[in-house]
């Protein structure tokens, strides 16, 4: 029984202690006076009945009422229901004022109300929480004391003081309330627990069966309820409350803050509401007791209690809500502010809420939602329910606990699986195994669950619930019997509800048992006292607390008297629910053990075990793959197990090893929880295994698996612990019961944690059997069986103590693991896990263990231990109860133990030394070129997997990667060669090299390799040759050494000067291998640079005279020619400045050898072949030539960055250039590189204009100018040179002068112009593409340009007479289908005559870009430049500006292409996939911009218009489009020859800063590489793709020159301009002598050399076209990935450097020879050619070099002399023109690709047809008709009007063809003919010969009777059998052929038979 009310006190307003605002309450009265013994008098109280302040007021108030709670020291809450009301009081400062009036005459400000009103407080203070009974109770005495009652005051609070009522568990019969008396409250009482029975009036002896009330005796009647079991609490309806103020999903982070002990603070205006909004939280918290500060109601004087640093649930009244934001804002802003009244809750941005686990949350959220909002899930319904009202509140409040109930039942199932008892006697201790819990619910990672299992509640929890004998309740019965029922209704929500529902009903009935019952009779106030309140209400009188007291007295006088009521004792055995297991399995949440993977780890221990090492060894790497999965770990510790005996394995060296190394990769992915108990099934396993290692010393597998964070786990050795103690127990007490031990002593020792289900239910019912035995033994036999428990837990910490130094201390005791380790459990460990034999000793080596500091540094891992093992003893000893004496015997024990087990290891360590060391794999050394060193020898590193799947086996074939081997560093390469790790491919090679100069960035990593748990220290190396080598340095590499490799790879990488790169040092660098023992850095780089400028400066002033390729201009006198360069010279440098710049002397002395070379270089060459000048014999200027060869820039005077000769009009003289110039930037002016042979239009560069030049530029020449300034001087001097340009053209002297673009169709134009013309529709929709409409975002680059997919118009060149020429037309990159805009409109009309017509898209109309006449240059220039500057109308250039993509862009978009093409890591995410990474580095943006704007200037040239490309500093984008449009144009740039002289005349003259771009020096190494040439070499691989038989050189050779533009192995990319190449003099000794044959110092040189040899470079589709203009598509779509950027060949390296490989591939075939002896086996033939590791190209050669191949073998086998492979090729083509003209395959085949003669048929066999919208026969079939005719049709641009030398025969449906013999008419001979079998317009068709166009004769299969064999007749072929012959009989006459055989006749009569039957 309890007492009701502990006390009552009336607090009132202290009148003396008033301050200045705020007044005090003091306590007048309280009863009783003496505290109760088991109850003292809580002290605070006034402060806690006026929280805001006790203060007078002006008027009455209504009286309140509310609970506070107050905590005392115990942790008990004590409830004070407070009634509050107000009394009248004459105003006390009045009569201060009344006292001080005489003196002072002033009146006082504020007009003061005569009376005020003091509150006055009501207490009652309880255990127990009944607010309603209080509320009544109070209220009734007010009542009395209100309306002058007869009933004395005294009475009614001795009733109230004296009435005592049951705890809990009233009867649940109707029958008479018998409650048991129990006056100890339980201590675990929590707070808001309605506590009820029925009790009768204090007087009464008896019992009446009737009365379940309670009065107070002033006529009043209350029932008390009281809840079944009190374990639950009691919550009213103030859980609705809280959910209808806060909602779902608020409530749900307070519960979430709550759980995770946060700060919570409640603010409302009620405070009634904040005492039930912290009830109602602690309610759904069941059955987790909140175990921090709670304070419902916080008084605003102790609102500074806010700052504590613990976790709080505090309410505070709104009224302080300014003063508690300080607060809180002061504080760490950590608390969660809930404004009920506002229904908002504040998170702040530090605090991180753990949620529930995903699932759980959704459905929690969900059930809440049905319960409250039941309207919710009909909404949509079209007929709803009638009615649908949510429960009345009281039933809502359990429906909302009974949700939260089943939550934790979800969240808390299976954890009495997890509980280790630890004692039984004399109290049970349990511990809960927390990381078996989390493993075995595979929730590991959940943030929530772990901060829940790890707080003070849950800690309350167990030691609640632990104990297997005790009551049990609703939680109990829900987690043992109802887990099944939840698991099965999850998905179903409205299951859940009918379940929520009846845990509701539960909960309802618990706190509600006799809902029937409602007697309440209390009197209330006659009228309730308002402000119309007589103002002499008397004051609340002083009680007589004698009279009080004498009530307390006979009450308890009469308790003592009253028999003791015994509660039946309701103990029994708490079930423990479903194993844990069995749910998770049905849940799938375990890891998919494939049967596979665990026969495969079975299958390798047999191996270990059979001592089958070789079979082991190959199945390693599958086992350690499978190892990473649970089920396979779990197999392995059973497997394992198998084959202990006796507690001892003895394994031999090898076996030890491998079972060492499973071992350790079973543990690495443990977490340091060891959550599945991995560690712990193992635990008794490492010191089973062992290894003989010498007389009497043995090593066990502890000593080698130590390096894992699980052994410095604190919690993991105590779990251990705890299972093997329990099952000792449960041991001992199993042989006391029965006598027969259900399995041996020692299985149970070592079944750990996860032991499974039978042995952990075996221990808690023992248990809990023991425990309802214990009262019933004696004295002895308690005493005995405490004392047995006791000893047993003390030998397991003895058994532990041996344990742990086994598994702390290190094998080299001078290593100290634990101090390393930055504190035990750290979250990282280094783990190694491959110190087994020899590597331990390698390693101990390493260090220095000199003698002298042994002693030192093992004592201090000997402490550190010590302490280790000492903290854990305390900790589990004090746990379990063992006794001091026992403690303190540990505690000497475990030094000793520590010290021996430290001998014992330096015996192991020292034997373990001697043990042969493990074989590493060999290095291999990598083959050099001629002239490459090695300036660091091979350091032994690994080469680790990245981004690229192919290498690591993901997409099928072996894992070549990993890779152990060495790091090689030479003068030219970075160069890793090794073997792969995976023993199934040890065998092979695995190389990876790139070029030092093209290294782009280095990195530092740490690499965990998978096999050997060392984290090492490792590189990652990006190359721009597209290779990536990400290298782990070995254990046996000293760190040091990493460094200096690492500088040495920068000092080679950044030379100082450009002399420092590979292609200057080859070949005469001193010998500068660092050698590895020394630890002195080498300096012989730093006399090697000095040696290198010695030798450079001998070189300078030493030209040579080049052979002549092209002969150049005799120059007949050379002296004249002399005394000009002279004269110029002087009259040039008169004009220039004094700071200009010359070159230096030496250069000067051999003035007319440097211009011989001049003359010999590549410009002039070309300039020649172009006609565009030439050097006569004395230099006078030929007039009828427009251009001329000027000498002004020899001396590199005007433009550094020039050639030494230019092309520039004839009629400009020397010195206008040398001013023009200063107008463009880097004085780059205009000048020709090109002319169009057939239109002499011209292609001219320079740079753009400085920005003061542009405007001057533009200005128009009629403009009035203010003087003859500089500006305009030059201004007009740049336009007279334009002027200059544009008279050269022949078209603007002709009669026709300036053609306007109106009456296109007169007669009298020409050919050509008509065509012009005709193109110009297609020069517009261009221009407008490359500029981009106004509409075009820019970056789309104007796809939608033309309204369909931005494809250029093109139209067919019409013949406007049958006999006249047709000009050269150009050659679209593919047959494009139909669909596109129509070929001829009345709008293009209209737009070529220039009539203003609105674009269909909107854009800008095309007449803007075609003005009234066809300008004669266009210049292409920057849009950024070109602002300001107004076009003229007259004159005759127009500009095209369009946006450049500048250098940096170039530069990011490279770096992110590598990092596409080249990964360093394998991402899953969907936005790092290789195409998304492709498209944002925008690479192909770039290329499809500089493939449209050189296509826009190809048009341009080939319609007769000059153009000028004039974009940024000339030398970039510029070189760029003028290489690409030339190579478009001009087919002679197509070939070897061609190439090489653009690339030399465009590139590498024009100065494109070769060694700038790719950062050679240390001085551009902050520019950053930025290729701009791989860029263009990129665009020629576009098109070569697009027309493969254009070009003479393969793709191969492009891929030659990407690599080794960079490579550095040649001198010619290096420099940015001939005028540095001359100064060093490396320009003119390319063909010098040489004093070593084998360094080439040109890549010409190098590819001419090569392709002599092999036809490695040739492109044997090489069939061009005379004068053949190409146009590529440019559009993104139509480009392809180079495969340059992503093949990899691992078996050679980079194929780029020949001879390396040559011999790479002699040498293997050298090894594969010796294998020969063996010739009983076949050897196969076959083999397997894996990606990425073999050359495809080598391995499946294609036909015709195959062919080759086998030629020159058997040439070798004959011993003939070898033929060059060119001859060879030549003599097969001529051969199989002249066969071709008696060719009788029926089919297309290669040799047809041979001869050029035949080109035209190459499009319609399907070579080429990659976007044809659909097949090509169908198109060309359609197009016969079109292209028959000579005008062009309107409609879709067909594939014959695209190719304008294509006719009737390639449109044609050829279905049979081939040659026969025909006979004539009468007396006609037989003649071979070609003939055609067309099976769509039903007729066979004879030619000439194959190429012959015009049909000879046509027989029409219509008419076609019989088709027979027939007999030879007269003057029939000779050598031709007789079946050979047939006839073919039509109604007009008979046919007699002959076929060349007769399977070919009747293949001929089948198809003409079946053509007959189809039709």
């Amino acid at each position: 029984m309890a007492r009701l009310a502990d006390y009552f006190v009336v607090v009132g307003y202290d009148l003396d202690k008033r301050g200045g605002s705020e007044g005090q309450g003091h306590i007048l009265q309280r009863f009783p006076e003496k505290d109760w013994e088991d109850n003292p008098f809580p002290q605070g109280i006034e402060l806690f009945c006026q929280p805001n302040g006790w203060q007078l007021v002006p008027e009455r108030e209504r009286p309140s009422f509310f609970v506070s709670v107050l905590t005392d020291i115990n942790s008990e809450r004590h409830y004070c229901a407070c009634f509050t009301f107000w009394e009248g009081l004459d105003n006390p400062q009045l009569q201060k004022a009344e006292a001080s009036e005489v003196d002072e005459d002033e009146v006082p400000v504020l007009v003061q109300p005569a009376q005020v009103f003091a509150p006055k407080s009501l207490v009652l203070v309880s255990r127990l929480d009944h607010t309603e009974v209080f509320r009544n109770c109070l209220g009734l005495i007010y009542t009395v004391h209100v309306d002058s009652l007869s009933v004395p005051l005294e009475t009614v609070i001795g009733n109230l003081l004296t009435c005592v009522i049951p705890v809990a568990g009233g009867s649940q019969i109707n029958e008479s309330p018998v409650c048991s008396l129990n006056l100890s409250v339980p201590q675990a009482l929590a707070c808001d627990w309605l506590l009820g029975c029925f009790q009768d009036q204090p007087g009464q002896e008896e019992r009446e069966e009737s009365l379940r009330t309670i009065t107070l005796g002033a006529g009043d009647r209350q029932v008390i309820q009281t809840p079944i079991n009190d374990s639950l609490p009691v919550s009213g309806s103030s859980v609705a409350h809280l959910f209808r103020q806060l909602g779902i999903v608020n409530v749900l982070y307070l519960f979430c803050a709550a759980l995770t002990e946060h700060k919570i603070l409640f603010l409302s205006s009620s405070y009634q509401r904040l005492t039930d909004a912290c009830r109602a939280l602690l309610a759904i918290m069941f059955p987790l007791k909140y175990s921090f500060t709670y304070v419902p109601i916080l008084p605003g004087k102790l609102l500074e209690v806010l700052s504590t640093p613990t976790p709080f649930i505090i309410g505070v009244n709104s009224f302080f809500r300014s003063e508690t934001q300080e607060l809180v804002g002061s504080m760490t802003l950590d608390v969660i502010i809930a404004d009920l009244d506002g229904g908002t809750v504040t998170i702040p941005e530090c605090v991180h809420i753990s949620l529930l686990p995903d699932p759980l949350l959704q459905q929690t959220q969900t059930a809440l939602s049905m319960v409250l909002d039941p309207e919710l899930e009909i909404a949509d319904h079209a007929f709803p329910p009638s009615s649908t009202q949510p429960s009345t509140l009281k039933i809502q409040d359990k429906e909302i606990r009974a949700v939260f109930l089943w939550l934790f039942g979800q969240l808390f199932h299976g954890y009495r699986w997890c509980l280790h008892i630890i004692r039984i006697h004399p109290e049970p201790v349990i511990r809960f195994h927390k990381a078996a819990f989390l493993g075995q619910r595979a929730l590991t990672e959940d943030d929530f669950l772990m901060k829940v299992l790890d707080g003070m509640a849950f800690a309350g929890f167990i030691s609640e619930r632990g104990p297997p004998y005790r009551p049990t309740d609703l939680f109990d019965d829900l987690i043992a019997n109802q887990v099944e029922r939840i698991r099965q209704e999850e998905c179903s929500p409205h299951k859940v509800m009918n379940h929520i529902k009846e845990l509701a009903e539960q909960l309802f009935k618990n706190e509600n048992p006799y809902p029937v019952v409602a007697m309440h009779k209390v009197q209330r106030p006659a009228e309730s006292p308002g402000h119309n309140e007589p103002k002499n209400l008397a004051i609340f009188p002083p009680l007589d607390d004698v009279t009080v007291q004498l009530f307390v007295d006979h009450a308890a006088a009469k308790l003592k008297t009253a028999p003791p009521m015994v509660k039946a004792e309701l103990n029994g055995m708490v079930p423990s629910g479903p194993p844990l297991g069995d749910i998770v399995d049905r849940h799938g949440h375990v890891l998919a053990n494939s049967a596979r993977r665990l026969e495969v780890v079975r299958n390798c221990i047999t191996y270990i075990f059979d001592n089958k090492m070789l079979e082991a060894k190959k199945l390693m790497p599958a086992v350690l793959r499978a190892l990473k999965g649970r089920a396979a770990r779990v197999c392995l510790t059973q497997e394992l197990n198998q084959h202990v005996l006796q507690n001892r394995a003895v394994l031999d060296d090898q076996q030890f090893d491998y079972i060492v190394r499973m071992m350790n990769c079973t543990l690495q992915d443990c977490s340091h929880m060891d959550e599945h108990g991995i560690a712990a099934i193992l635990l008794p396993l490492v010191t089973a295994f062992c290894r003989k290692l010498g007389a009497g010393i043995t090593q066990f597998a502890y000593s080698c698996v130590q390096e894992h964070m699980v052994w410095t786990n604190m919690q993991f050795w105590e779990a251990m612990f705890y299972s093997d103690v329990q099952n000792h127990i449960r041991a001992l007490y199993l042989e006391a019961d029965g006598g027969e031990l259900s399995t041996s002593s020692h299985g149970q020792q070592e079944s750990g944690p996860a032991a499974g289900g039978q042995e952990l239910l075996g221990a808690l019912e023992l248990a809990s059997e023991q425990s309802r035995l214990w009262p019933t033994l004696s004295k002895e036999q308690q005493s005995e069986r405490v004392q047995k428990e006791e000893s047993t837990v003390f030998s397991q910490a003895i058994h532990y103590a041996n344990r742990m130094s086994y598994l702390l201390l290190p094998l080299d005791t001078s290593k100290n693991r634990l101090l390393n380790r930055s504190g035990i459990g750290d979250v990282e460990s280094v783990s190694n896990s491959y110190v087994t034999n020899s590597i331990a000793g390698s390693m101990a080596e390493s260090y220095d263990t000199e003698s002298g500091f042994e002693d030192a540094e093992s004592s201090d891992v000997a402490n550190s231990v010590v302490r280790f093992i000492n903290r854990f003893v305390d900790k589990v000893c004090n746990e379990s109860g063992v006794t001091n004496e026992h403690l303190k015997a540990l505690h000497t024990m475990i030094p000793d133990i520590v010290q021996m087990h430290i001998e014992t290891l330096d015996a192991v360590h020292r034997e373990s030394k001697r043990l042969p060391p493990i074989q590493k794999p060999k290095l291999l050394r990598p083959i050099l070129l001629a002239g490459e060193e090695l300036v660091m020898d091979g350091m032994r590193v690994h080469l680790i997997s990245d981004g690229r799947e192919e290498a690591t086996g993901a997409l099928g074939g072996p894992a070549l990667l990993p890779a152990e081997g060495a790091i090689f560093l030479t003068t030219y390469r970075l160069i890793f060669k090794g073997t792969p790790n995976d023993p199934l491919v040890g065998e092979q090679v695995v190389t990876r090299s790139f070029p030092i100069a093209s290294l782009t960035k280095e990195k530092r990593i740490s690499v965990s390799l998978s096999m050997d748990q060392f984290i090492q220290e490792g590189l990652q190396l990006r190359s721009c040759t597209f290779q990536l080598l990400k290298i782990a340095f070995d254990e046996e590499v000293a760190s040091d050494l990493a460094e200096v490799f690492r500088k040495h790879m920068h000092k080679l990488r950044y030379p100082q000067h450009v002399q420092g790169t590979f292609a200057f040092t080859v070949g005469q660098s001193g010998k500068t291998l660092v050698e590895h023992k020394t630890k002195d850095k080498n300096q012989s780089i730093k006399t090697l640079s000095k040696n290198l400028v010695k030798s450079a400066k001998r070189t300078i002033g030493r030209q040579y005279v080049t052979r002549k390729k092209y002969s150049p201009p005799t120059w007949e006198n050379r002296s004249s020619l002399q005394s000009e360069l002279d004269e110029d010279e002087i009259s040039v440098s008169e004009e220039l400045d004094q700071g200009s710049l010359t070159l230096s002397s030496t250069i000067r002395s051999s003035d007319r050898q440097t211009m011989s070379n001049v003359v010999e270089r590549a410009c002039c060459r070309d300039y020649q072949r172009l006609g565009l000048g030439t050097l006569s014999n004395s230099l006078t200027r030929s007039k009828n030539e427009p251009f001329r060869i000027s000498t002004v820039n020899r001396m590199y005077t005007v433009c550094r960055s020039y050639p030494g000769l230019l092309i520039v009009p004839q009629s400009i003289p020397d010195s206008t250039i040398q001013r023009i110039s200063r107008c463009y930037r880097q004085n780059r002016f205009p000048v020709v590189c090109w002319r169009n042979s057939r239109t002499k239009a011209v292609l001219l560069r320079s740079a753009g204009l400085h920005a003061k030049g542009v405007v001057g530029f533009f200005k128009s020449p009629n403009a009035p100018s203010a003087g003859p300034s500089q500006a305009d001087s030059t201004s007009l001097e740049q336009e007279k040179y334009m002027q200059a340009i544009i008279s050269s053209m022949p078209s603007y002297c002709e009669p026709s002068g300036r053609n306007t673009l109106g009456g296109f169709t007169s007669t009298h134009m020409s050919t050509s112009d008509s065509s012009d013309k005709l193109r110009q529709p297609k020069i517009g929709a261009l221009m407008k593409q490359v500029m981009g409409g106004k509409e075009d975002v820019p970056g789309t680059f104007s796809r939608g340009a033309l309204g369909q997919r931005a494809r250029v118009i093109s139209l067919s060149q019409p013949r406007v007479s049958g006999k006249a020429r047709n000009p050269p037309g150009g050659k679209w990159g593919s047959i494009r289908g139909s669909g596109r805009l129509s070929a001829y409109n009345p709008e293009v009309g209209n737009r070529l005559s220039s009539k203003e017509s609105p674009q269909p898209n909107g854009g800008p109309s095309e007449a803007l870009f075609l003005r009234q006449q066809r300008a004669y240059l266009y210049i292409i220039g920057d849009k950024t430049q070109l602002k300001g500057g107004k076009q003229d109308s007259f004159q005759q250039w127009e500009v095209v500006p369009i946006e450049v993509c500048d250098v940096r862009q170039v530069k990011n978009s490279f770096k992110k292409l590598i990092k596409a093409c080249v990964p360093s890591s394998a991402t899953s995410e969907p936005s790092m996939t290789f195409h998304r990474c492709l498209e944002e580095s925008e690479w192909m943006c770039l290329l499809h911009r500089v493939l449209q704007v050189s296509v826009l200037v190809v048009e341009l040239l080939d319609t007769g218009s000059s153009v000028m490309v004039s974009l940024e500093d000339g030398w970039d984008v510029t070189t760029q489009v003028v290489s690409l449009v030339q190579l478009l144009s001009d087919p002679y740039y197509r070939t070897f020859d061609g190439f090489r002289l653009l690339v030399e005349k465009e590139w590498l003259s024009f100065g494109h800063r070769f060694s700038h771009r790719g950062a050679q020096t240390l001085a551009s190494q902050s520019s950053g590489f930025t290729p701009v040439f791989l860029q263009f070499l990129d665009c020629v691989h576009q098109i070569h793709l697009q027309f493969p038989m254009e070009f003479e050189f393969s793709q191969y050779y492009l891929k030659f020159l990407a690599y080794h533009y960079v490579s550095n192995r040649f001198r010619t990319f290096l420099l940015d301009s001939d005028y540095e190449r001359i100064e060093l003099g490396v320009l003119y000794e390319e063909k010098g002598e040489r004093k070593n044959p084998q360094v080439c110092k040109s890549v010409w040189d190098y590819i001419d050399r090569l392709n002599k040899k092999t036809p490695i470079f040739f492109n044997y589709m090489f069939s061009p076209e005379d004068e053949e203009v190409l146009r590529p598509y440019s559009f993104i779509s139509n480009l392809k990935v180079w495969d340059f950027y992503t093949e990899e060949t691992l078996s050679e390296g980079p194929s780029y450097d020949w001879e390396l490989v040559q011999r790479g591939r002699q040498e293997r075939l050298a090894e594969e020879v010796p294998d020969k002896p063996d010739t009983t086996t076949p050897k196969s033939q076959r083999h397997i050619v894996w990606p990425c590791y073999d050359s495809r190209s080598r391995v499946v050669p294609d036909a015709i070099t195959k062919l080759l191949q086998d030629l020159q073998s058997l040439e070798a086998e004959l011993g003939l002399p070898p033929e060059k492979w060119k001859d060879t090729w030549d003599k097969i083509k001529a051969n199989q023109r002249a066969e071709a003209k008696l060719e009788n395959r029926p089919s297309f085949n290669s040799s047809l690709l041979m001869s050029s003669n035949m080109s035209h048929q190459r499009r319609s066999q399907g070579v080429y047809l990659p976007e044809s919208g659909v097949g090509s026969s169908i198109n060309l079939a359609m197009d016969r008709e079109t292209s028959t005719t000579s005008t062009p049709v309107a409609g879709r641009p067909s594939t014959s009007t695209l190719y304008s030398q294509f006719q009737s025969t390639e449109s044609e449906n050829r279905s049979f063809e081939g040659i026969l013999f025909k006979k004539g008419a009468l007396l006609k001979p037989w003649k071979p003919r070609w003939f055609v079998l067309d099976k769509t317009k039903h007729q066979l068709r004879y030619y000439e010969t194959r190429q012959d166009k015009e049909c000879k004769g046509v027989i029409e299969l219509a008419e076609v009777e019989s088709v027979i064999p027939g007999t030879p007749t007269m003057g029939a072929p000779k050598n031709i059998e007789e079946k050979a012959f047939f006839d073919l009989k039509t109604t007009k006459r008979v046919y007699n052929f002959c076929a060349q055989d007769s399977p070919n006749a009747q293949l001929w009569m089948d198809s003409v038979q079946s053509c007959l039957s189809d039709a």
